[in-house]
């Protein structure tokens, strides 16, 4: 009888701890599972004003663009029949060309380069399987040098007043962070352009790092224009 009153003691002791530990790990589950609720929320929230924000820059852009049409189009009007008004208008068009602030079309090569496909593990330098900053900047020089007139990024254009700057695993172009691949559009004489695949240039050393180097001639590049703003505040014209 005792021996049945101490069996019975232990079992309901393992039954009470039994039911503690359930109770604890539905509590645990519970909390996680609220704690990823939340998360998830947090990031349902965040991607819905991402999307707003999008929408409203979509909007926003889409007005400015028929804005420019409509003053296009009040300009060929003003200037229609009067030769001076005409040869300004001209050069308004020329200098918004210059500094990429219209779309231009003509031909020209595309360079394309990306990360080496090499195992960094057996690499005595990973730093150099990857394309810097400093390496974009290196061939825009020499497309600038061999007579360019018009270079876009990832179709980021180039403007003056553009920075090319390293921000990590990424590339910050205009303000706006762009990763490999990195196309390089440019406007130009092709024979000239693609002269940068010479022997010794730097497309060669580049291939000396294994990074992934294409270039290609075609007839008819389309580069985009500039969708910021340039301003000069301390620069003024001499009268």
């Amino acid at each position: 009888m005792r021996n049945k009153k101490i069996i019975s003691a232990v079992l309901g002791l393992m039954c009470f701890a039994l039911t503690l530990g359930i109770c604890i790990q539905w509590k645990t589950v519970t909390g996680t599972n609220s704690i990823a609720g939340e998360n998830s929320s947090k990031d349902n929230e965040l991607r819905a004003k991402v999307l707003r924000y999008k929408e409203r820059y979509d909007n926003k852009y889409r007005e400015l663009e028929r804005a420019e049409e409509e003053l296009e189009k009040e300009r060929q009007n003003s200037t229609k029949n009067n030769r001076e008004l005409e040869q300004k208008e001209e050069n308004i068009k020329e200098a918004n060309k210059i500094i990429g602030m219209t779309e231009v079309t003509g031909p020209g090569v595309i360079v394309t380069l990306s990360d080496s496909k090499r195992d960094a593990n057996t690499a005595l330098n990973a730093n150099e399987l990857v394309v810097h900053d400093v390496d974009i900047l290196s061939v825009i020089n020499e497309l600038k040098n061999a007579g360019a007139e018009a270079i876009a990024i990832n179709n980021q254009r180039l403007t003056p007043n553009s920075g090319i700057i390293c921000g990590g695993n990424v590339i910050e172009i205009n303000g706006e962070k762009v990763g490999a691949p990195f196309e390089i559009k440019a406007i130009g004489l092709p024979e000239q352009l693609a002269a940068l695949s010479r022997p010794g240039g730097y497309l060669e050393l580049l291939k000396g790092a294994t990074v992934g180097v294409e270039l290609k001639k075609s007839n008819a590049i389309t580069i985009p224009k500039y969708t910021g703003v340039i301003t000069y505040k301390y620069a003024q014209n001499i009268k």
